[in-house]
């Protein structure tokens, strides 16, 4: 298994760890006091606020970037770039992506669309680097 490989598992999980941070509010709290629904999470996630709805809708970005960043790892590998390119530019994405969370939640917009934008980029870069 390649380090881009591993990447790859970790933007996987990346979703999951928001999601998480989206309803641990609700955490340990009955259903009629405000605690997670999960007969309903949709509807409750969506009466959440705060940094619980940013963390949310990091979830649920870090599933959109998902497509690009699997696809440009192995087409990458599937082109025979240089491994050590291939690598370095997920990791690249990785902490872009862990960047972009942090930011999502502390609710700084400007630079979170900025780091967005250069975890996009380490994927069209993908792409190209062979």
């Amino acid at each position: 298994m390649t380090l881009a490989h591993l990447c790859i598992l970790i933007a996987c999980a990346l979703p999951v760890v928001c999601a998480g941070l989206a309803k641990s509010k609700g955490f340990g709290k009955r259903r009629r006091e405000g605690g997670f629904d999960n007969h309903d999470p949709r509807a409750w996630l969506a009466r959440q606020g705060g940094w619980q709805a940013r963390a949310n809708a990091a979830q649920q970005n870090s599933f959109e970037a998902l497509p690009l960043f699997i696809a440009g790892v192995l087409v990458a590998q599937q082109l025979q770039a240089p491994q050590g390119r291939i690598d370095a530019l997920a990791l690249a994405f990785i902490a872009a992506r862990l960047a972009y969370i942090a930011l999502y939640l502390a609710d700084q917009a400007w630079l979170r669309s900025l780091v967005w934008t250069a975890g996009v980029a380490c994927c069209v870069a993908l792409f190209f680097s062979a």
